[in-house]
């Protein structure tokens, strides 16, 4: 059985992954269980780790847009670099050290100004955002706890991942989006931010594998 933690909302958010339910219209679940919770909020993590006693951990929660990052610099931090901390920590509290494989997505972002082209595992970081710097402290948390503890904890330094499932305010989404409405006359033009900026993409089955 699959496990998942979602935020609590007064409206649904749980678009991306209705199709897992096994009555999507009830939100009835099957083999996936909902926890509510946060990764702002140690005690719940605990809560729900100590509960389902899981196997393995899938850390995907962050707040993962770039931009967005400077407006919300703090939040991004918290959510991205200390909710790693927590869930972590929340294994050691749980007494799973030894029976838990926990993974964490980390971001091709860590390499922000590239030291070099193309980019492999021992390239230098050098973060340029707050996401960037938040999500290299969740990084380098990973290994302390993986040497400390002897925690099976790994990084997968994920590049741009895409598929149909992609949030409407990220790039690809927002010019394909974009101009499907100006082909049909819902709107004139649109604009983007740093033109300059360069991404490798994948897609997200892929990466999966």
């Amino acid at each position: 059985q699959v496990h998942g933690i979602v935020r609590r909302s007064s409206s649904f958010n749980t678009g991306r992954i209705e199709h897992l339910y096994k009555n999507p219209q009830a939100h009835i679940e099957g083999n996936m269980k909902l926890h509510y919770g946060d990764l702002t909020d140690s005690t719940c993590l605990v809560k729900i780790i100590n509960e389902v006693k899981p196997t393995e951990i899938y850390n995907l929660g962050a707040q993962s847009h770039v931009k967005i990052s400077f407006d919300l610099a703090e939040y991004t931090a918290d959510v991205d670099g200390v909710g790693t901390l927590r869930l972590l920590d929340a294994i050691k509290t749980c007494g799973l050290i030894n029976s838990v494989k926990f993974y964490q997505a980390s971001t091709s972002e860590l390499f922000g100004k590239v030291q070099e082209i193309p980019q492999k595992e021992t390239t230098p970081f050098y973060p340029r955002s707050p996401y960037g710097a938040a999500k290299l402290y969740a990084y380098w948390i990973v290994v302390n706890f993986r040497e400390a503890y002897n925690l099976f904890a790994v990084n997968g330094i994920l590049f741009n991942h895409e598929s149909p499932r992609r949030g409407a305010n990220f790039v690809t989404r927002k010019i394909s989006r974009s101009v499907a409405k100006i082909h049909l006359g819902q709107m004139d033009c649109f604009s983007l931010g740093n033109l300059d900026a360069k991404r490798d993409w994948g897609h997200a089955r892929d990466y999966v594998e």
